[in-house]
């Protein structure tokens, strides 16, 4: 059993509140369970409560034993003093205030019901996925709608926590922050941290400055990932590899040690030379891209923005100095879907939040328009009749499963809380 059900059953009453009794043999009338603030100090703040004939107004604190009090050191801190009643499963202790007074204590298990118990079990006992797999698709819509808006804005808040520290280390510069972003979400999974090492490696100024000239900006990106470090008979790789030197020289740029860039079990479309080639392409054909980005409001809005591709040697090349057959390499809409998911529709709303506006609303709407993400954990909630229609949905169960479902947090979820409720 976990403390947070002890928390469950106080703030819901989900126990027989009729004679009740203390510890200490003193009658016990609940008027007030007060108020869940989920914060450092006492669970339950403002509660009124009737022992003997006494009426008492304060804290309720709760454990699963008495002598958790000890335990996490409540007697030395004076936000304790004002606790009026102890909730605990199982009472192994007394507990007494700096006055030598003791804290009346309610034993809760004295007085749940078996079948609040077996519900509670049944819930959280492990399952082949996740505990409430073969009863979330009966939750109530404006149940689950209202949960996934709080799953989404909470994976949002997440993410921006790394838009926010980009901030901190460009001196508040919302271009740079939203280069380094890019350069990450260019790189996938395999490459995204060598991406972003290029990117901080070179002051955004400086692409600023080079944006008009392509092959510069190809140089700059090509260069500090280390791509052209070797020595080829490749004419374009000895321009690029010239004008990176040229560049150095010319900003007083040190030359950076990156990370090795990965090539093996790509897509060649994915290969590391065609995104830094697009993320010039994107850089070369938009100045000021973050005043875009801000601003953007649907996805065919991002489709036209982002409608670029790699450079024309690349459009017959995977790798310098090895030709393939020509193909012109643009951003694909799945891919430009996962910039909107963790770069767009971050930045946008960490950009809000430091002005001190609300989009959550528009957010959402943006969102709605996104293609389904699909992978594992969304066909798994699919099976259980969870259909997602759009990506808002599917940032909302990825938050559920990782956050929730994964550490048992069934009594923190508004589908556990519901399902406890109706059982």
């Amino acid at each position: 059993m976990k403390e947070d059900f002890l928390h469950y059953l106080w703030k819901f009453r989900k126990f027989e509140a009729l004679n009740l009794r203390t510890a200490q043999d003193e009658s016990l009338v609940i008027i007030k369970v007060g108020e869940y603030l989920e914060l450092a100090g006492p669970d339950f703040f403002n509660a009124q409560i009737i022992i003997g004939n006494q009426k008492w107004a304060g804290n309720v604190e709760i454990h699963l034993k008495s002598s958790d009090w000890y335990l996490h050191g409540h007697e030395k801190n004076p936000a304790y003093e004002n606790v009026i009643l102890h909730v605990v499963w199982e009472h192994d202790t007394e507990i007494f205030r700096e006055d030598n007074t003791e804290i009346p204590v309610l034993i809760l298990k004295n007085y749940v019901a078996s079948e609040t118990l077996n519900s509670y079990y049944s819930l959280v006992n492990p399952k082949s996925w996740i505990s409430c797999e073969k009863e979330i698709d009966r939750i109530d819509n404006f149940v689950f709608e209202n949960w996934q808006e709080r799953l989404f804005f909470e994976r949002l808040e997440r993410k921006s926590k790394f838009v926010y520290d980009l901030l901190e280390e460009t001196n508040q510069d919302w271009e740079a922050v939203l280069f380094c972003l890019l350069a990450k979400n260019f790189g996938l999974n395999t490459n995204g941290n060598t991406f972003l090492q290029i990117a901080k490696s070179i002051p955004f100024s400086f692409i600023r400055k080079e944006s008009f000239e392509i092959e510069n900006l190809e140089a700059l990106l090509f260069g500090a990932s280390g791509l052209l470090d070797a020595d080829k008979q490749d004419v374009y790789f000895n321009d690029l590899k010239f004008r990176y030197f040229y560049l150095l020289n010319k900003y007083q740029l040190a030359k950076v040690h990156t990370d090795p860039l990965q090539f093996f079990k790509h897509r060649p479309d994915n290969f590391p030379t065609i995104r830094l080639s697009q993320l010039a392409g994107l850089y070369n054909r938009h100045q000021n891209l973050f005043s875009k980005i801000i601003t953007l409001k649907s996805v065919k809005e991002v489709y036209e923005l982002m409608n670029v591709s790699a450079s024309p040697y690349w459009q017959n090349h995977y790798q310098f100095d090895k030709e393939s057959p020509k193909k012109a390499k643009t951003l694909s809409k799945a891919f430009i879907d996962l910039i909107i998911l963790n770069t767009i529709i971050p930045v946008q709303f960490a950009y809000s939040e430091k002005m001190g506006e609300s989009v959550f609303e528009d957010l959402i709407a943006f969102m709605k328009e996104v293609t389904p993400e699909k992978n594992s954990i969304i066909d798994k909630f699919d099976s259980f009749g969870v259909v997602s229609k759009n990506a808002f949905q599917t940032q909302s169960l990825l938050q559920l499963k990782n956050e929730f479902c994964n550490h048992k947090g069934c009594l923190r979820c508004a589908i556990g809380m519901e399902l406890l409720k109706n059982n």
